[in-house]
C-alpha cells in the first residue's frame, strides 16, 4: 500500500475507541440548501448478489454507512435501463436497468432512505436518449412516422456547412454533431455523440412527454428530486432564451406534482451562462468553485477561490435571493481530487476542509472520503468503492478491473475506520462540524478587511446567533497572522496550528476555525 496515502501497519493505528469523546452539539439536517449531497454510480458502489456490478441492494445495505459519514441525500448517476455502462442515453424513462435490481428494489431502498432521513435524488436525462430507444427507432423510420419530428432531422444539402463541425466545447470534445443514420440523405442532430439523439423541444409533445416522466418519478415512484444532465443543451446554444423559458415551464410543472421538488441542474459554464438558469433550476452545480478549489491549492494563492465565490454569489443575487449553490470538489466527470492535487494528502485534507467551511450546498463523490483515486477516461474515475480488503470485501464490484483505486494504493473503509486522522474520519469530523454549527451550514459568507498575505484565504460565516472565523493557510511557508480577539474560542484545527490571544501561525495547509 502506497505509505503516503494512508499507513497500515499496526503500531502506527490509533483506535478511535480508545478516545475520549466529547458530548458534541446537536447535529442538524440542512438539506437542502447547505446539507450534504452524496454522489453514487449504483454500478461500482456496493454488489449484493455477486455478479461483479452494484445494485440497488447493495446501496441499501450501506445506507447506514451513508448516515454515518453524515450526508443527507443521495444523488444517483443514471438508473434507467441504457445499452452503455454510464447509462447516459437512456432507452426506457419508467423503469430501472435490469443490472441494479427491480423497480421494487429501488422502491424499498427509496423507502428505507427516508426512514433514516436521507432523501434521494436521480440524474434525469432529457436533452437526448438513446439511439436504441423506441421514439429513435420510429424517428427513423420515414418521414411520415408520428415519432419524426421527436428528434431534429435535416437533409444533407441543407446542413453541408456543419458536417465537419471543429468545436470543442467545455463538456463536450465531440466534434461531430450531425449524424447520419444510414437510411438515405436525412442526418439527426446529437450534441454529445451519435448514440445520443437530441430530442426536439420545440415539439409540444415532446415536453408533455418530459412533464409525464417527471410525474412518474415524483408521484409513483417516490423520488425527492432530479439532477437534471446537460441543462443548457435542450436547445442550441445560440437559444439560451429559449432555454431558460423551458426549465421555468419544467419548475412549474414539477412543483404542481410535489411542491417541495428538488431541481439541481448542469450548466458547465462560467457564471455569467450559469445565473441566469436559476429562476428555472433553483439549484446549480459551480463549477467555477471546483476549478478554482483546485488552482488555489496547486498554486498557493487562497485569495482566488474566496474572491471567485464572492463574485459568483453576488452575481446570483443579481438574478434571484432565492438559490442553492451546489458546490463540489470533484464528480463522475472530473479526474478525482487527489490525482488533481498531486496526490499530496495535507493539500487533499485541506480541500475538504474548504468545501465544508463555505457556504452553499456540497456535493460528495463517492469515495472521495477515502482517497479513490481516478484519471481520464472516465471509466477511471468510477471504479470500485473499496469497503474492506480484497480477501474479505464481499460487496466490491468487479465490472472492471481498477487502474488508480486499489489496496496497494487506497484504504478501505474498514481499515481507515480504525485510523483517527484518516480521509474518512476526516470527512466524517468536517460534515459532523458544519452540521452541528449553524454559521457554517446556513451562515453568509463575510469577507474580511484584514490584510493578509496571499496564501491566507480567510472568511468568517455568520447566523444571528452564532460567528464562526475561518481561516486557511494553503501556501507552503509558515504563516503569523493578527487575528480579532473576540475569536478565541477554537472549534477546529487541521495541520500544525498555534493560537495566542490575538495571533495564530499556519503551516503548510493548515486550517484553524474559531468561534466567539
Amino acid at each position: 500500500m502506497n505509505k503516503t496515502l494512508i499507513t497500515t501497519t499496526l503500531t502506527a493505528l490509533t483506535i478511535l475507541a480508545s478516545c475520549q469523546s466529547e458530548k458534541q452539539p446537536e447535529v442538524k439536517n440542512y438539506w437542502p440548501q447547505a446539507g450534504i449531497t452524496y454522489e453514487i454510480f449504483v454500478q461500482s458502489f456496493n454488489d449484493s448478489n455477486g455478479d461483479g456490478i452494484g445494485d440497488f441492494n447493495g446501496v441499501t445495505q450501506k445506507l447506514d454507512y451513508i448516515k454515518e459519514l453524515g450526508a443527507n441525500a443521495i444523488w444517483f448517476m443514471p438508473i434507467m435501463p441504457s445499452p452503455t455502462y454510464h447509462k447516459y442515453d437512456v432507452t426506457d424513462y419508467k423503469a430501472v436497468h435490469p443490472d441494479y435490481g427491480t423497480m421494487d428494489d429501488f422502491k424499498n431502498l427509496l423507502a428505507e432512505a427516508h426512514k433514516r432521513d436521507i432523501k434521494i435524488v436521480i440524474d434525469m436525462i432529457i436533452n437526448h436518449t438513446s439511439t436504441e430507444h423506441p421514439w429513435f427507432q420510429a424517428s427513423k423510420s420515414g418521414r411520415d412516422s408520428e415519432y419524426r419530428d421527436y428528434y431534429v432531422w435535416a437533409q444533407k444539402d441543407t446542413i453541408a456547412d456543419f458536417l465537419n463541425k471543429k468545436v470543442i466545447t467545455l463538456d463536450s470534445d465531440n466534434i461531430q454533431q450531425w449524424h447520419d443514420p444510414g437510411i438515405g440523405e436525412d442526418f439527426y442532430y446529437g450534441f454529445f455523440w451519435g448514440g445520443m439523439p437530441d430530442l426536439n423541444f420545440d415539439n409540444p409533445k415532446v415536453r408533455e412527454e418530459i412533464y409525464d416522466i417527471g410525474k412518474f418519478w415524483l408521484e409513483e415512484v417516490g423520488v425527492d428530486g432530479f439532477r437534471l444532465d446537460a441543462a443548457k443543451h435542450i436547445f442550441p446554444d445560440d437559444r439560451p432564451l429559449d432555454n431558460h423559458e423551458f426549465w421555468k415551464e419544467f419548475r412549474s410543472k414539477m412543483v404542481a406534482i410535489k411542491p417541495d421538488v428538488y431541481l439541481v441542474g448542469e450548466v458547465y459554464d462560467k457564471k455569467e451562462i450559469v445565473a441566469p438558469y436559476l429562476p428555472g433550476l433553483p439549484a446549480l452545480f459551480n463549477f467555477d468553485f471546483h476549478y478554482t478549489l483546485i488552482e488555489s491549492l496547486n498554486s498557493g494563492n487562497g485569495q482566488l477561490l474566496l474572491q471567485k465565490q464572492k463574485e459568483v454569489l453576488e452575481f446570483y443575487q443579481g438574478i434571484t435571493s432565492e438559490f442553492t449553490d451546489a458546490i463540489f470538489s470533484s464528480n463522475h466527470d472530473q479526474p478525482r481530487l487527489l490525482n488533481d492535487l498531486n496526490e499530496d494528502v495535507a493539500k487533499y485534507k485541506q480541500a475538504s476542509a474548504i468545501l465544508l467551511t463555505m457556504p452553499g450546498a456540497p456535493y460528495l463523490y463517492y469515495g472521495e472520503e477515502i482517497g479513490m483515486l481516478g484519471l481520464k477516461p472516465d471509466e477511471h474515475i468510477r471504479e470500485p468503492f473499496l469497503w474492506d480488503i480484497k480477501e474479505k470485501d464481499t460487496g466490491r464490484a468487479t465490472w472492471i478491473e481498477p487502474k488508480y483505486s486499489t489496496d496497494e494504493t487506497v484504504g478501505s473503509v474498514e481499515i481507515q475506520r480504525n485510523i483517527r486522522d484518516s480521509f474518512f474520519n476526516h470527512y466524517k469530523e468536517l460534515i459532523r462540524l458544519r452540521n452541528s454549527h449553524p454559521a457554517l451550514a446556513i451562515g453568509s459568507l463575510e469577507i474580511l478587511e484584514l490584510e493578509y498575505p496571499e496564501s491566507i484565504m480567510a472568511y468568517g460565516r455568520k447566523t444571528d446567533g452564532q460567528e464562526v472565523l475561518v481561516i486557511h493557510n494553503v501556501g507552503a511557508e509558515s504563516m503569523e497572522l493578527n487575528i480579532p480577539s473576540e475569536f478565541d474560542d477554537v472549534l477546529y484545527k487541521l495541520g500544525t496550528v498555534e493560537k495566542n490571544k490575538e495571533s495564530v501561525t499556519l503551516g503548510k495547509n493548515s486550517t484553524i476555525l474559531l468561534i466567539k
